[in-house]
């Protein structure tokens, strides 16, 4: 089946957790500092999506091979050695690769199809060289909390390890939020879809991957205490992208504390309330563009204005 152009609104939180840390500060937690609201790269999401195909066993561009990083170099040499024991046939990767091995690529490396990549391919002698660069259809911005996050005060830890003769520790910094519900907004193009080989598949594995990859890969002792919230996906008929555009799903959504409590005193999902009213009177304006509305939300989360959704189709 042809992608659709499409729109996405992906939240997800972290409570007592570092979901994105700033090594320029101390691994702080990156942080809009005007608006005390907290950042997480798109980088760093894919990251995860990336980790849990690999768990799968889906292969992607950007990954490291046998626990080491590897150059781009490298990890193209080491898909034209597959390539050629799959196939049998040969690939010189510093000179013009044949069309046969860049569809090849496409069909295995899931990341690029979606998000695309840049490979560079060095040449026999220095200056020269070429490389291969596709467009991802898929593209997320970078995240943010949808409401304003306190960084917990106290980060100063001590660790205790056994000498020969005695003890010793050590001081290290964790910094954390205490709580921070995280708002990513993409979109799909239909168009760029077409150069990657991107298919229907793909973004279904991209919507496992999204609900399911945060509780599986964010393990870490840091990055512990990550749920997803709530993903929704907007996809237009073909050739109906809506005008005037939407605009980012993420201005439309109201983030409401308790009675009396400070928005960024929210400690839990249980705090607060989602009004999606104005996301869903906006889409109202689009009926005849919208093919449908696929959405997920967890069980948890206090949302008003969904049912009001047009074209809703629930994930399962």
């Amino acid at each position: 089946m042809k992608v659709l152009d499409g729109e996405i609104l992906f939240l997800y939180d972290a409570k007592m957790a570092n979901p994105n840390g700033d090594p320029d500060e101390e691994n702080k937690p990156r942080m809009d500092y005007a608006t005390s609201r907290a950042l997480v790269s798109d980088v760093r999401l894919k990251r995860y999506l990336r980790d849990y195909w690999l768990d799968k066993g889906i292969d992607v561009w950007v990954r490291t091979i046998d626990g080491g990083t590897v150059t781009a170099d490298q990890r193209l040499k080491a898909l034209a050695d597959a390539y050629e024991k799959e196939t049998g046939q040969a690939v010189d990767v510093r000179k013009a690769v044949p069309a046969e091995f860049i569809n090849w690529l496409l069909g295995r490396l899931i990341d690029v199809r979606l998000f695309g990549a840049t490979m560079p391919i060095k040449g026999d002698t220095a200056g020269q060289g070429g490389g291969l660069t596709f467009t991802g259809p898929v593209q997320f911005s970078w995240g943010f909390t949808l409401h304003p996050a306190e960084i917990v005060e106290s980060a100063t830890i001590s660790s205790t390890f056994a000498g020969r003769e005695s003890d010793f520790g050590t001081f290290g910094k964790d910094w954390r939020l205490h709580y921070g519900l995280i708002a990513f907004m993409g979109r799909v193009s239909a168009a760029r879809a077409e150069a990657t080989n991107l298919d229907e598949e793909d973004l279904d594995a991209l919507e496992d991957a999204l609900l399911r990859a945060i509780p599986a890969e964010a393990t870490t002792r840091s990055k512990f205490g990550q749920t997803p919230r709530l993903y929704l996906h907007v996809r237009y008929k073909q050739g109906r992208y809506p005008f005037p555009p939407v605009g980012d799903f993420r201005d439309l959504v109201n983030f409401q504390p308790q009675k009396g409590l400070p928005a960024r005193k929210v400690r839990s999902v249980e705090d607060y309330t989602l009004d999606l009213g104005p996301l869903a009177k906006t889409l109202s304006r689009y009926p005849e563009e919208i093919e449908e509305v696929r959405y997920w939300i967890h069980p948890d989360l206090q949302a008003d204005g969904l049912d009001s959704l047009p074209g809703l189709q629930k994930v399962q």
